[in-house]
């Protein structure tokens, strides 16, 4: 195995959570909702426009939270959500150029 090639399973394996994260339909309508509101919202405003349970929403927030798509904020004795997919998207980004440069796919 080359040396290029060992490095693209590593990238495979690195982003193995964030494809995780991101196979969920909850964790998908939640950053599609966060991505219309960039100035974060709440646990309560997240749950009734997604139909889940406030429990359930703040479930997903940390596990989106801990992958790096999205951050919080304290205002007043509220956290607000936001997102910033940037790391985990130039993760994956990184990843599907290597695979792509390895295939020497041209269009």
């Amino acid at each position: 195995m080359s040396g290029r090639t060992a490095h693209i399973l590593q990238q495979f394996k690195e982003c193995i959570p964030l494809l995780e994260v991101l196979t969920d339909e909850n964790r998908q309508a939640i950053i599609m909702l966060l991505a219309h509101n960039k100035s974060g919202l709440n646990v309560n405003t997240i749950s009734g426009n997604v139909n889940l349970s406030r429990p359930a929403v703040s479930h997903h927030l940390k596990v989106l939270k801990q992958s790096g798509f999205i951050t919080s904020e304290k205002k007043g004795v509220e956290n607000y959500y936001v997102l910033t997919v940037r790391k985990p998207l130039e993760q994956l980004k990184s990843l599907i150029g290597a695979v792509e440069d390895e295939c020497n796919w041209t269009q």
